[in-house]
Parts: structure tokens; C-alpha cells; sequence
């Protein structure tokens, strides 16, 4: 008896009798019917099947195999892990066998006997699950460390592949970003990918009064102040083993830089009050919003603990530059938010994406998070529209960049900007996106390919 699947099979047959008697002795599973190679190529994208049956003399000329092994082509190409199960005449082998080197996973001889071939499909079916359990278990394994993260910004892609080159280091790594730009996110992600084995802390050096930074940073001994009762470890011990993120390092006092500086020298704290040297294991993330070198030219920020800080200096670009993000992310917090609401019917309207795409975003990730979040409360309807997000058109910005004259530069920019448009707008739907493009799916995977877009966002911040 067969186990039920979550994916059909396809069997591509044009003697219609003939089709017939294969799905009734195939009863036990799900399938899909096609007569020549056009319409298996349409089931194919629709069903995404996991297993075929497939006669390779196929319509216009029957008698050759052109056609045939033009479509194993095109469905391998499609899915490279289906299994194809080609069905030949007696004396045709050496057509089988060419098959099978192009990547077909049988060869039956007709006239199929029912049995072998329903033992044949279901052994497809189980290697083709099996594999792709293998890989799904594989990507457990090796987790994408930047999980939190959704984009398909070439920048931010860049900004991901180097957090993962640098993790295993030690170097201390400075992220610079307008407010909301996602460094926690950054920060988290470095943490994980360092396998490091102690915690993940993170501190905003601006939320805490001066008076109190020091002891929350570095901890205090009993008695070093009124209402010491007892040792307490600061943010930098609690650390230990682990990755610090001191957020706003820009707003740091004076006398604290001293000491941080110390400290990332020395690799040892002393806590307030106290006289022992405490050796610390840590990797520190500065982050800022600020101009750090301006600061320094001001005389408020210690040049030598910049460079201290900067081994790596990453710069994150606003969401306003991220082409295609602000509608990606929307739809991902908007999946979120709609699952916490019990509302997961929530959907943008069209017009609520185009004014997404002409918002300037100041308060960046965070401004648009808040955003969705408060739509997707307050909303009347199932589809939020502009009067749920408050937003308003903008005017069109002015292009400030040199005029490019180069074609192929220009005509990779706009198909870039198209693709990516398309694709956040559709939330990742291949299809749909092609549909809107006004291009074939084929050719839309072309495009991705050549223009290097990722397609497949990674987790919601």
C-alpha cells in the first residue's frame, strides 16, 4: 500500500488508451496527465511533480525520440532531483541507456508489466523524499547564521557573506548604520555563526545615565558605593565565552573610553570598587549610528579606541537604498503579525505596496515593523490599504547620480530594479513575478542567474 504525497506523479503518455491503462494500474498514487511535451512541461511547472513516466516518442514525430529526450532535458533543468522513469520499446536500449546518462532514474521496456512498474514508481518516490530529507537535514546542520535577516539587497547579501568570513575570527567588528538599519541583527548573527559557547549580550551605551554605564559595564564589588549589598558581575563578565555588543558606542563617555580601551588591550577587568584583575574571554561589537571620525575630529571620540574597535568596520545602508527590501520585509512582518492576530488572511493591497516603494523610511526597519505591526492590529478589512499604513505619496525623488550613458549598464540596472520589484511585491512567487515581468518563467530564472538575485529570503528580523 502506498503512503500519501505531498507531491504527484506526471505521466506523459500521447496514446491515450495506453495513458489510461498506466494511471489506473498507477491508482495508488496522485497523478497528473500530458500528451506531449508542451503540456507536460505546463503540468510539470504547476504540480511539481516528484516522479515521471515518460514515452519518448512523443507528438509532432512519434517516431523519433527528438522530442522525448528534449523534455527530459527541460524537466531535469526544472528540477534536477526529479525522478524520470522512461518507458521504451524492446529494441531500443541504446536510447535507454542515453537516458539514464542524462539523468533519467529508470528505463521499463513496453509492454510495462503493472506491478514492476508501480514497484518502480514507488521506489522513485522514496529515494526522491529521502533525499530531500537528507538536504533539509543538512541545512539544519549547517543553519544560515544570518537567519533574522531579510533581503535581497546586493549590499546587504555582501554585508552577510563577510559577518560569515569574519566569524570564526576574534577581530572586533564596528557596524555603522542610521538607527533601525538592523546591527542587532548583525551583531546576533556574528555571535552565531562564531559558535562561540557563552552568551550573546548587548548594552546601549546611550539608555544608561553616565553615573550608573561604568558599573553596569564592568560590575561592582560589596560596598564599592551606597547600596552595594553585594557583588554583581557587569555586562562585559556576563559576556564572558560569548560576543558583547556595546550599541551607541558613540555616546560612550570619556572616562569609560579609557577604560574600554584598557580593556580591549588588556583583555581584563577590574570591577568598580574592586582591586583584581578578572580575565575576560569576549568578542566585541561596537555599533553607532554616528560619524566616529568626525567625533574624533570634535575631540569626543578617542582615536586610538576607534582603531581598536575598527578591525572590521561594516557599513549597513538604510532600508531607503535597499532595492526591493521595504516590500520584502513588509510581507514578512506582516506573515508574522497576521499569525499572532489569528488573522492570516492579511494581505497588502496594491496600492498599500506602491506607497511602501515610495516611502523614504527614515526610522528605517524599525519604522516599518512598527508599522505593519500597528496595521495588522488595527486594520478593518482583510487587505490593509493606505489608510491602514498612514502613509502618503512622495513626491518622485530626483535622480542626484551622474547621467550613465552606457547601455548594458543601464539596461542592467532597470532589469535588476524590475526583478527585484517584481519579486518583493509577489512575495518570492517565480510565477507571479514572471507574469508581471510579461516573461516566461525560464526566462526569469535566466535573469536571476545572470543579474545574481538571491531568491530565497531568509527568516524575518
Amino acid at each position: 500500500m502506498t503512503t500519501p504525497r505531498t507531491q504527484p506523479l506526471l505521466i506523459v503518455e500521447d496514446d491515450l488508451a495506453l495513458q489510461k491503462q498506466i494511471k489506473w494500474s498507477l491508482d495508488g498514487f496522485e497523478s497528473v496527465l500530458a500528451d506531449d511535451a508542451t503540456s507536460a512541461v505546463l503540468q510539470f511547472r504547476r504540480h511539481a511533480p516528484a516522479v515521471v513516466t515518460m514515452d519518448l516518442g512523443l507528438p509532432p514525430d512519434q517516431d523519433s525520440v527528438t522530442e522525448g529526450f528534449k523534455l527530459l532535458e527541460k524537466l531535469l533543468e526544472l528540477d534536477p532531483g526529479v525522478k524520470v522513469i522512461v518507458l521504451t520499446g524492446q529494441n531500443d536500449q541504446s536510447n535507454a541507456l542515453r537516458a539514464i546518462r542524462m539523468g533519467a532514474y529508470d528505463f521499463l521496456a513496453k509492454p510495462v508489466d503493472p506491478d514492476v512498474l508501480a514497484l518502480t514508481v514507488e521506489r522513485a518516490f522514496r529515494l526522491y523524499e529521502l533525499q530531500q530529507e537528507n538536504r533539509r537535514l543538512q541545512a539544519m546542520s549547517h543553519p544560515d547564521v544570518l537567519g533574522g535577516l531579510v533581503t535581497r539587497d546586493e549590499r546587504m547579501l555582501k554585508i552577510c557573506r563577510t559577518i560569515e568570513k569574519v566569524a570564526p575570527s576574534n577581530a572586533t567588528v564596528l557596524l555603522l548604520g542610521e538607527s533601525g538599519t538592523g546591527k542587532e541583527v548583525l551583531a546576533q548573527g556574528l555571535h552565531d555563526a562564531s559558535r562561540r559557547k557563552g552568551r550573546f549580550v548587548a548594552i546601549n551605551c546611550a539608555a544608561i545615565p553616565e553615573s550608573l554605564l561604568e558599573s553596569e559595564l564592568f560590575g561592582y564589588e560589596k560596598g564599592a558605593f551606597t547600596g552595594a549589598s553585594k557583588t554583581t558581575v557587569g555586562k562585559i563578565e556576563t559576556a564572558h565565552g560569548g560576543t558583547l555588543m556595546l550599541d551607541e558606542i558613540g555616546d560612550l563617555p570619556q572616562p569609560l573610553q579609557a577604560k574600554l580601551l584598557r580593556f580591549l588591550q588588556e583583555r581584563t577587568i577590574e570591577r568598580v570598587g574592586g582591586r583584581q584583575e578578572i580575565p575576560i574571554d569576549v568578542r566585541v561589537v561596537g555599533a553607532t549610528h554616528q560619524d566616529l571620525k568626525q567625533l574624533i575630529a570634535q575631540g569626543r571620540f578617542r582615536e586610538d579606541l576607534y582603531y581598536r574597535l575598527a578591525e572590521i568596520v561594516v557599513e549597513i545602508p538604510p532600508l531607503r537604498e535597499r532595492q526591493g527590501d521595504p516590500v520584502l520585509l513588509a510581507h514578512a512582518f506582516l506573515k508574522r503579525y497576521a499569525t499572532e492576530q489569528r488573522r492570516p488572511q492579511l494581505s497588502l493591497s496594491e496600492e498599500a505596496i506602491r506607497l511602501i516603494e515610495a516611502h523614504a523610511w527614515p526610522g528605517n526597519v524599525r519604522e516599518l515593523q512598527n508599522l505593519i505591526k500597528r496595521a495588522a492590529i488595527m486594520a478593518d478589512g482583510d487587505r490593509l490599504a493606505a489608510e491602514d499604513l498612514g502613509l502618503h505619496a512622495a513626491a518622485a525623488a530626483q535622480e542626484g547620480d551622474e547621467a550613465i550613458l552606457d547601455l548594458r549598464t543601464v539596461r542592467e540596472r532597470a532589469e535588476r530594479h524590475a526583478v527585484l520589484l517584481a519579486l518583493a511585491r509577489v512575495d518570492g512567487n517565480i510565477v507571479r513575478a514572471a507574469e508581471m515581468l510579461g516573461v516566461s518563467r525560464p526566462t526569469l530564472y535566466d535573469l536571476i542567474n545572470r543579474l545574481q538575485i538571491k531568491t530565497s529570503s531568509q527568516g524575518a528580523h
